[in-house]
Formats: C-alpha cells, sequence, structure tokens
C-alpha cells in the first residue's frame, strides 16, 4: 500500500479523498492555488504545496508544477479526483514516466475513451448497445445529411473530443444540417482545439442511466448497479438518484452484466462509468468517463462500498476482495448538487461564507469543503456542497431530504438549495416521470 499520495484537486473532492486516505493509514499532500491557501483540504493535509496563481491553467492544470510538488513531497501515487487533469492521459503517463503512480485508468483507456468516435466503435465490439449513427468522423454536412437520411431524423452532431454538451447541435431536418453542423464545428474547434464530428440519432425523451464499475490488475470486474442522472441543465447534472426508478432488477443485471463483461474484456483499470441513454426498454452508449464521477457517493450509499479507497487499493496492485454475487443494493440514495449559483438564472454568486450549518441525522451526509468564514472564489467550478440522504425505499429518502434540505444553512452567498427544495416537491419528481429535457422544461415555466 502506499505511504504518501498527492491530491492532485481542489474543493470537496480533495477533502474526499484527503478522508479516505487517512482512513487507510495514507499521508496526504495538498496543492493548491493562491486562492485557496485556506482551504479545508489544504489545512488537513498533511503537507501542502502551492502550485501557482488563481488560474487553474496555472495551478490545477499546470502539470510540471504539480509533477514538481510530487517529487519535492516524495509521494507514491497521485490522486486525480474529477475535473482537472483527471481525464489526461498524457498527465497519467508523465506520472508515470517519474515513477509515481497514477491513482486511475490505464492512459490508452484514458485516451481511447477521450475520443468519442473511437470510444463507441471500441464498445460495440465489446457488446455494449449503442446509439445509431455514423461509424467513424464524418467530413462535411453532405455525408451527414446522408446519415441522418438513413436513420432518420432529428439527429444531433456531436463533437468527437466533446463533454458538456459543447459542440452539440439537434438537427430536426435536411434543411437544418448546414447551420448546425457549421456551428458545432466551430464550438468543438473553441472548446477542445479539435472539430471533429459524428452523427446520433436524437432520442425524443429519454433517461440518462450510468453504471458505475471496477476492475483490477488481474481480470476481475464488477458492476455496482445505476445511477439516474437525468435532471440536467445544458447537459450538466444537478440531482441523481441510484437505483433509477424506471428500471426493475431483470434490467439492472442485464445491463451490469454486459458491462462487467466488456470492462473485463477491455483489460480496464479502476473505476469508471459508462454512460447510457435509455428509452423505451433500451440501453444506448453515451460515452465512459474513467475516473470517479461526481455522483458516486449515491453508490456508495446503496452498496456500502468506498469508490475511492477502492480506487486506491486497485492502484496498489491489491484485488477486489469480492465477487458479483457478493455485491447488493440497500435502499435508495439521492444527491443534490449544491452550487453557488442563483437558483433562477445561474448566475454565479462567489463570496465569504457567513454562516455555515450542515444537516445531520441518520443516514444523511454532506461532501462540502465549506466553513463559516471560508469564501468561494471566483476562479473555479460553482458547484460548493453535495448533500446525499438515503432512506429503505424512494419515498422514505424524499421525506429525510426535505428535512435535510430545510436544515442546511450556507450564509452569506447564494446558493441553489431553493431549487432543490422546489424539485423535490413537484409531482413528477415524486412519482419518477422525468427525462433529460424535464428540468430545462420546468425551469422555463418557472421563468414565465
Amino acid at each position: 500500500m502506499f505511504d504518501k499520495v498527492l491530491i492532485a484537486n481542489r474543493g470537496e473532492i480533495a477533502l474526499r479523498i484527503h478522508r479516505a486516505c487517512k482512513e487507510m493509514g495514507i499521508v496526504t499532500v495538498a496543492v493548491h492555488s493562491t486562492a485557496d491557501v485556506d482551504a479545508m483540504h489544504v489545512r488537513l493535509a498533511d503537507e501542502a504545496v502551492c502550485i501557482g496563481p488563481p488560474s487553474s491553467m496555472e495551478s490545477y492544470l499546470n502539470i510540471p508544477a504539480i509533477i514538481s510538488a510530487a517529487e519535492i513531497s516524495d509521494v507514491d501515487a497521485i490522486h486525480p479526483g474529477y475535473g482537472f487533469l483527471s481525464e489526461n492521459a498524457q498527465f497519467a503517463e508523465i506520472v508515470g514516466e517519474h515513477q509515481i503512480t497514477f491513482i486511475g485508468p490505464k492512459p490508452e483507456h484514458i485516451r481511447l475513451m477521450g475520443d468519442k468516435i473511437a470510444a463507441k466503435e471500441a464498445v460495440k465490439k465489446l457488446g455494449i448497445p449503442i446509439v445509431p449513427g455514423s461509424v467513424g468522423a464524418i467530413g462535411d454536412s453532405d455525408e451527414a445529411k446522408k446519415i441522418a437520411g438513413a436513420i432518420g431524423y432529428p439527429v444531433i452532431v456531436k463533437a468527437a473530443a466533446g463533454g458538456g454538451g459543447r459542440g452539440m447541435k439537434v438537427v430536426a431536418g435536411p434543411d437544418d444540417m448546414d447551420d448546425a453542423f457549421k456551428a458545432a464545428r466551430t464550438e468543438a474547434k473553441a472548446a477542445f482545439g479539435n472539430d471533429t464530428l459524428y452523427v446520433e440519432k436524437y432520442l425524443p425523451s429519454p433517461r440518462h442511466i450510468e453504471v458505475q464499475v471496477l476492475a483490477d490488475s488481474f481480470g476481475n470486474a464488477v458492476h455496482l448497479g445505476e445511477r439516474d442522472c437525468s435532471l440536467q441543465r445544458r447537459h450538466q447534472k444537478i440531482l441523481e438518484e441510484a437505483p433509477s426508478p424506471v428500471l426493475d432488477d431483470k434490467e439492472r443485471k442485464r445491463i451490469g452484466k454486459i458491462v462487467a463483461k466488456a470492462i473485463s474484456g477491455l483489460g480496464y483499470l479502476g473505476a469508471g462509468t459508462i454512460e447510457f441513454l435509455y428509452q423505451d426498454g433500451e440501453f444506448y452508449f453515451i460515452e465512459m468517463n474513467t475516473r470517479l464521477q461526481v455522483e458516486h457517493p449515491v453508490t456508495e450509499m446503496i452498496t456500502g462500498i468506498d469508490l475511492v479507497r477502492e480506487q486506491i487499493r486497485i492502484a496498489a496492485g491489491e484485488p477486489l476482495n469480492y465477487k458479483q454475487q457478493d455485491i447488493t443494493f440497500s435502499g435508495h440514495a439521492i444527491e443534490c448538487r449544491i452550487n453557488a449559483e442563483d437558483p433562477l438564472t445561474f448566475a454565479p454568486s462567489p463570496g465569504r461564507i457567513s454562516d455555515y450549518h450542515a444537516p445531520g441525522g441518520l443516514d444523511v451526509r454532506v461532501d462540502s469543503a465549506l466553513y463559516a468564514g471560508y469564501t468561494v472564489p471566483p476562479y473555479y467550478d460553482s458547484l460548493v456542497a453535495k448533500l446525499i440522504v438515503h432512506g429503505k425505499t424512494r419515498n422514505g429518502c424524499l421525506m429525510r431530504l426535505r428535512r435535510a434540505l430545510q436544515e442546511y444553512v450556507i450564509g452569506g452567498i447564494v446558493t441553489t438549495i431553493p431549487l432543490h427544495q422546489a424539485l423535490i416537491e413537484n409531482p413528477d419528481f415524486i412519482e419518477g416521470k422525468y427525462d433529460i429535457h424535464w428540468l430545462e422544461k420546468y425551469l422555463e415555466s418557472l421563468r414565465g
């Protein structure tokens, strides 16, 4: 097992990794920008190294600075968390070249799954169902029209190197293709430095369902059930729950078996998530995230398995200590992503935390690095807390979540807590009747 781990991230996920390491007896090293000198993970870590000014490009995305901090601190491994460098294959390779273990997948798998076209082709060969569409990259809008004509409109034009909804355009008919193709290519180039596009069938009312997997270096792979992440705004997840209200145990076992077999066949290492669109009883592959997910706590709540601990164990060369039949799912869990944003306009709201009180009680978990007196900086993602609640049933979970949201106090800034309070009172959500477009429509109705 590792003696010392560097945490190449910030905020709640850096604190989450620190806690897992300390419970395993591992010394932690926090890296931080000058804006994060008073951050909770920096205060609690055994050692801390400043790696640059507030700008992410000069600090948390600064590979030479992070490697230097790792060498100065003499660490055994680096955990990238999520975001920043977590899915950067070059970073993973450089870490390995410095005889430091990267706590994550192999660089070749990060690179493969980072290319949406190559990923789609790879998982299709492994038996994972995909959305009908182009086999590979498309050269121009005329080619896109031919493919769309064959599979039927509407279609969606997507960036091969995309993510977060950037470089994606829905096309209703052939007359719209030229403009949509041009706009998607321009946006993809600006966002990712890669304007390669592909075309897929556009599903009008799907759920977003993802399957969590773990795989070790001995060929063992398991799935830990699914998460429903359909409540999204501009392709960004707002609330997640597990299990999905629309899947039964038979469907869960079916897709889980397919995914675990594919991951084993790929020779994958560590934690990963296969994301699907689900409609009319069918799963369609979207992408694979080769990292820990923001929403991993809901899986931990229903399985009792610490995913960060497992990441560390696997990276240290240890085998999975359970088989698929050993994994059971208990009750229901929901996670609310709480952002420093206006709950209606989503305008950012950085600033000083004047008052802070986290909810508690049975099966209530808060992943947050906030404290009274802390100043939320304006330079990074606005996620400031995750409230995760577990119950024996979905209804019981909702009742507990309602109470926990009422208890949560974050003073001095505006947050999205009121949005979550409204969402869980909505009849559609209570009944589990929502898809990936539901939240956008709901927000539009609030604005009049």
